[in-house]
């Protein structure tokens, strides 16, 4: 008789096989529930450590690491934070509440250890000493396992030593009651800032007593520059670089120049020759402006009288020197000249004396600080500055047995040599020499009335380097585009500008400064890239 239940479509599996799967499952269910339980053990584990700790240490929340929390814009306290450079003896048995880079951390027992804050160019000596009250031995342990360059907030009540602190700026102490770090260094830096600050005095000495010491070269700095920024000397000279476009500025606007700002995509050069950066600007050729002159110059015809500009310009020359950068900041300058080019020199005879008086009486504690990493004298520099014609110097350097060519430019070594001969006979190291040869000047440059070999123009030297380039410029547009063209410039790339002459146009003269190259030079540094930020030149893109 046939069977009436219905027949399975799939086949049983063998005996044993789902008593198998589950054994497996339930494995790693208890796998998975004994980890559980073991993080749940350290943690209690952990809080229960944090709670004896507490305990053992009554001070632990006079230290620690900031949660990050707390420092994403939680909230506004309300506490005031103190510059360390403004800790001095006035402040003594105040509270103050400071915030500053971890320079150096020297542990002299386990109840007692030594903190060096750093902020800007100003340096403080923190001190721990267990004590009943704020400081515990775990907290002088938590001090000394910080590392260099960490962000640390420091609350203690000012005091005055007994004797005076060597290696740091501020000659007051802080007797920390409160210790926070905000953000912790990587343990080992690439370069260590007590290595980066040293001067060519230190090792000398060290030399003398057989000490080693670590040099750090210039492209090492260069690609750790964030960290050697952070010197005193380089804190310094940025601080100083401020002040001279401040400086700038101001002066200008107060002779009634107008601030400006140029493009820097221009379609051909605005210099002459081939040093620029070459670029598709939406499918026409273009370039980085070598200079804003062109457009300064329009700005004149434009009806402005005097003009001024901070801004950006672009070399693309092969120049492997000390003082030549791809990219700097121009200060630049253009204005109408009402009878001689000469008043653009009066501009810069009292902007550079007004520059130089203001960086000496209001930077000196920034220009102690460069001395002391690089030592150099003060600028030497007269009341009215000596302007000397071309040929004089030319003279005075033939006098000192060096043949210069009456006709063309000076090289790196004339022009050296004549500042050398200039300070010994006029006891100064800035001035003027004017009426170039117009062989040597840009296309724009006015011929002289009296010889059009020679040119209305002019440079500025600073300790025998040129920093500033001006002249009167051309202000007529066939004269103008007979020199473009001479100087092998396509005119078509700059017939706009040609063209803004045909309207009428003042007689006009202006002048341009590298400010990095002012500040170099004035602080006698030996080369621009210390005076640049990030620097750019023929090697060099990054950081």
């Amino acid at each position: 008789m046939a069977s009436t239940e219905p027949e399975s479509s799939q086949t049983p599996p063998p005996a044993g096989e789902n008593g198998s799967e589950l054994a497996n499952l339930s494995k790693k269910q208890a796998k998975k529930e004994a980890q559980k339980a073991e993080r749940l053990r350290k943690q209690q584990e952990a809080a229960a450590a944090a709670t004896v700790a507490a305990e053992a240490d009554p001070f632990s929340g006079n230290y620690g690491d900031i949660p990050t929390e707390d420092i994403q814009s939680k909230a506004v306290s309300g506490r005031q934070w103190a510059e360390i450079g403004s800790l001095d003896a006035e402040l003594a048995e105040r509270m103050v509440l400071i915030r500053g880079a971890a320079q150096a951390i020297r542990p002299v027992s386990k109840k007692m250890a030594f903190l060096v804050l750093r902020q800007y160019v100003s340096t403080v000596q923190c001190v721990l000493v267990v004590n009943k009250e704020w400081v515990s031995p775990q907290m002088v342990k938590f001090a000394t396992a910080l590392s260099k360059e960490s962000i640390v907030d420091v609350e203690g009540v000012v005091s005055i030593p007994k004797d005076p602190i060597k290696g740091t700026t501020q000659q007051v102490e802080v007797q920390v009651r409160k210790l926070y770090c905000i953000n912790r260094a990587v343990p080992n830096l690439p370069i260590n800032i007590e290595d980066a600050a040293r001067s060519e005095t230190e090792f000398e000495k060290a030399e003398q007593t057989g000490e080693q010491l670590v040099r750090v070269g210039q492209d090492t700095r260069l690609n750790y520059r964030v960290l050697d920024l952070r010197t005193p000397a380089n804190q310094a000279t940025f601080r100083i670089q401020c002040h001279v476009e401040d400086i700038f500025r101001r002066f200008m606007l107060s002779k009634g120049f107008v601030g400006i700002h140029t493009p820097k995509l221009v379609p051909g050069s605005s210099e002459g020759g081939a040093a620029v950066f070459k670029l598709d600007y939406k499918g026409q050729p273009a370039c980085l402006a070598q200079s804003p002159q062109l457009y300064k110059q329009m700005a004149i015809c434009g009806g402005f009288g005097r003009v001024f500009e901070v801004g950006s310009v672009f070399r693309a020359e092969d120049s492997y020197t000390h003082r030549h950068l791809c990219e700097f900041v121009g200060l630049d300058v253009e204005m109408e000249i009402k009878e001689h080019y000469f008043e653009v020199c009066d501009i810069v005879d009292h902007l550079f004396v007004a520059m130089f008086d203001h960086l000496s009486e209001n930077c000196k504690k920034e220009l102690d600080a460069i001395n002391r990493q690089y030592p150099f004298e003060p600028l030497k520099y007269l009341r009215k500055t000596l302007r000397l014609n071309f040929l004089e110097g030319v003279e005075m350097l033939k006098e000192a047995g060096i043949e210069v060519d009456p006709f063309g430019d000076l090289n790196t070594e004339a022009e050296k040599t004549l500042g050398r001969l200039v300070r010994e006979k006029f006891d100064t190291d800035f001035y003027i020499l004017y009426r170039y040869p117009l062989a040597v000047r840009p296309f724009y440059t006015m011929p002289c009335y009296d010889d059009p070999a020679y040119s209305n123009s002019f440079d500025v030297f600073i300790r025998g380097e040129e920093i500033i380039s001006g002249a009167q410029r051309v202000h007529l547009p066939e004269l103008l585009t007979k020199r473009a063209e001479a100087c092998g410039i396509d005119v078509k790339t700059i017939s706009t500008y040609i063209d803004s002459f045909r309207y009428g146009a003042p007689p006009h003269g202006g002048f341009g400064v590298g400010l990095e190259r002012v500040v170099m030079l004035f602080c006698a540094l030996n080369n621009i890239r210390k005076a640049s930020l990030f620097p750019r030149d023929p090697q060099r893109l990054v950081p």
